[in-house]
């Protein structure tokens, strides 16, 4: 884990390199650093919320909507940790995120519409994490794609008031699968998707 020691250190190496004129090194030194007390207050954060999430909001709901939306924040805030964390420390927080997410999609699957927009999101941000932090295109277009196929078979029972937001995520999970689909192979995928290749970041729901 980065500690303020450590970015101590940087700092002061820093200030060697410039005395000695050294100034490449230095301008290392000071951004591993700010990298080091970014990250620093990026983990605080993310456990600060996390605390919350499984003292207080998992407790106190017992089904449906809300412990589909807090299960899925579990996902998301592990998922960002394991986006800057290293060896260890990201191989846990990869398998909380996917703990997260799966306890959030079997809730989903029996509490609510595949056109509802929590479900959807998760679907979203599930598959993000497949395709960034478990490098499985294969496994992240899957989930993607048949999270749209099964929105778009229900999509004349969505109601008024959740129509927009359903259709926006729904576009950005297809829009995901286009990304996505450069990654695979010849026969991998599906050809309705398939699209340039692209070095955009995929699109994930709300946070």
């Amino acid at each position: 884990m980065s500690t303020e020691k450590e970015r101590e250190t940087h700092v002061y190496m820093a200030k060697l390199a410039e005395q000695a004129e050294r100034y490449d090194e230095m301008v290392e030194s000071m951004k591993q650093g700010y990298l080091q007390k970014v990250e620093d207050e990026l983990s605080k954060i993310c456990n600060d919320i996390l605390s919350i999430i499984d003292e207080h909001l998992i407790p106190s709901s017992s089904s449906g909507e809300p412990t589909v939306f807090y299960y899925k924040m579990k996902g998301d805030y592990c998922r960002y940790l394991a986006e800057f964390k290293t060896d260890q420390e990201r191989k846990e927080a990869a398998e909380l995120s996917l703990k997260g997410y799966e306890a959030a999609s079997v809730t989903a699957s029996t509490d609510l519409p595949s056109t509802h927009p929590i479900c959807l999101g998760l679907a979203l941000n599930f598959s993000v994490f497949y395709y960034e932090i478990m490098n499985s295109p294969e496994r992240a277009c899957h989930l993607a794609k048949q999270a749209f196929d099964e929105a778009i078979a229900e999509l004349d029972t969505l109601s008024e008031e959740s129509y927009k937001d359903s259709t926006l995520i729904m576009q950005l999970l297809r829009d995901n699968l286009t990304l996505w689909t450069s990654d695979l192979p010849e026969d991998g995928g599906d050809d309705n998707f398939k699209g340039e290749e692209s070095k955009e970041k995929p699109a994930e729901g709300e946070r």
